[in-house]
């Protein structure tokens, strides 16, 4: 085959393994010869819309077939998937299909008029509707219609597979580009590290336009033939249900979904005898929390990344989840990390630096942002990740602190400055900070600090309702703190240390 990217696992599959079951999705089963012959379909139907090589194609919606159909169409043709946060406000989503110059957007499962809204502030022209509903052709039909006749485009492990947004520290989100080399280096990770076998019956419920859901779980899995149990949204009831029904061998979830899944009624009685690997990202497993696991057999593989490695970076195995607690891990398999002073000398042992990654997993850099790719590299391409961390005598990371000021609310990341930046908007605010407090739900969740403007007076539920049609739900603050006066150093900068001195405490007080 010519074509070497991702938009090729289908037909390699339907070649080794065609009557192996690849999707399940509510009571529907795909095998990969289906898979195959619908995301050819696909393909035919997107170029017959004009998508060509280097175009982009959005999709909008829960996870769902289409949304893997969708992917591998694109690559199939050489173009560029970009897949959209469906919890993200319409603003949001709008900026998004604009900055990437989106030519076509598959939609599913979208509340009334939200894909008109933003047909309206973008101008999309050519709109795919999964289910018949709402504005464009429906998909089943051109899939329908379109020619089954195998496609084979020239398409390279450095040709760019997937602009997934991630939110900056500037207020804007950015288009992380991810390249179809990118994907299969961070697969291969995966397989090789965390023992993925072609018997795998992955339930992914995490959302995959999270790459974690996407990249650790859901592309590994189909690599080796295994079979994805697609969930549209997570329910921990459920949960537990389709691990027996299914004999589920593996899963990813953040602490709070395992946590809610280990509160779930029939936690105690259900069957979890299939279960090989639990990979947890988003935030460390508390003690807590593995503990409710090693009771019932069972031990996490957790990991640290970003969408920037797409996404792995550290891995802790299962077998060191005890005597290594609090660790990151070490670097996976083909990936390498350093944690460097401001110098860019390596850390001794126990002393503070900041993680940089490299490897073949990395990204190239942002799309159409050659500033903020600059910055985002240091000498011989080493990615910063902005946290950091300490590494021990044998080469086991520790995660201390955020150069981002990151909250992560749930396994969501929510930037400070993306929130400051839309109350400032608030015509009386005049000054506005956004810091994590303790949350026994979310982990995290967000608080703003704000100064008002003189002769003013907005309650917390105006500025509240300022924000909601900004931002997604989940990066609005759980509380608000109005303040005479925001810390600030002598050249002005704003000091947040402070702030989370006195402020942060659990958003209840």
């Amino acid at each position: 085959m010519r074509n070497q990217g991702i938009g090729s696992w289908p037909a390699r599959r339907n070649r080794r393994t065609p009557r192996r079951t690849a999707l399940l999705h509510e009571g529907r089963s795909f095998d990969y010869a289906t898979l195959h012959d619908r995301s050819t379909r696909l393909a035919h139907a997107l170029r017959g819309a004009g998508v060509e090589r280097g175009d982009r194609v959005a999709f909008l919606g829960p996870n769902h077939p289409s949304y893997l159909e969708t992917l591998f169409a694109a690559g199939n043709l050489g173009a560029v998937f970009v897949p959209l946060n469906t919890r993200l406000a319409v603003t949001e989503l709008a900026y998004q299909l604009t900055d990437s110059g989106s030519r076509v957007l598959v939609h599913a499962r979208q509340p009334d008029g939200k894909i008109a809204e933003l047909v309206s502030a973008t101008g999309t022209a050519t709109l795919l509707s999964v289910e018949g509903e709402g504005p464009g052709r429906v998909y089943e039909e051109s899939l329908a219609a379109a020619s089954a006749e195998p496609l084979d485009e020239e398409v390279g492990h450095d040709d760019v597979c997937i602009i997934m947004y991630t939110s900056g520290t500037t207020g804007r989100a950015k288009g992380a580009v991810l390249t179809h080399g990118n994907v299969l280096w961070n697969s291969l990770n995966v397989v090789v590290d965390t023992d993925v076998a072609g018997d795998e019956v992955a339930l992914v419920s995490a959302p995959l336009f999270h790459t974690a859901a996407l990249n650790m779980s859901c592309l590994p899995t189909l690599l080796k033939g295994g079979t994805v149990l697609l969930e549209s949204s997570f329910d921990p009831s459920r949960t537990l249900e389709l691990v027996e029904r299914h004999r589920v061998t593996g899963m990813f979830g953040v602490p709070t979904m395992y946590d809610a899944i280990a509160a779930a009624p029939g936690w105690a009685s259900a069957d979890l005898t299939s279960l090989r690997t639990l990979l947890c990202g988003g935030a460390p497993v508390p003690s807590r929390t593995a503990r409710a696991y090693l009771d019932r057999g069972l031990a996490f593989v957790q990991g640290y990344g970003m969408t920037e490695t797409a996404p792995g970076a550290l891995v802790l195995d299962r077998g060191d989840s005890l005597s290594r607690a609090g660790s990151a891990g070490v670097p996976h398999f083909f990936t390498d990390v350093r944690v460097l002073l401001p110098s860019g000398e390596e850390a001794a042992p126990g002393e503070k630096g900041e993680i940089v990654v490299s490897g073949p997993n990395v990204t190239p850099g942002y799309w159409n942002l050659p500033e903020a790719t600059a910055a985002a590299f240091r000498d011989g391409g080493r990615f910063r990740s902005g946290d950091v961390a300490t590494v021990d005598a044998d080469g086991y990371v520790t995660l201390v602190d955020r150069l981002k000021d990151m909250i992560i609310s749930g396994g969501e990341n929510i930037y400070p400055a993306e929130v400051e930046d839309a109350l400032l908007a608030h015509p009386d605010v005049a000054e506005a900070a956004v810091i994590g407090v303790p949350d026994p739900t979310w982990g995290e969740v967000g608080r703003a600090v704000v100064v008002l403007r003189s002769g003013t007076s907005p309650t917390a539920e105006q500025l509240l309702t300022h924000l909601e049609g900004l931002l997604a739900r989940y990066k609005l603050p759980r509380s608000f703190v109005l303040v005479p006066e925001l810390p600030r150093n002598a050249a002005g900068k704003l000091l947040k240390a402070p702030l989370r001195a006195r402020y942060g405490s659990n958003p209840t007080d």
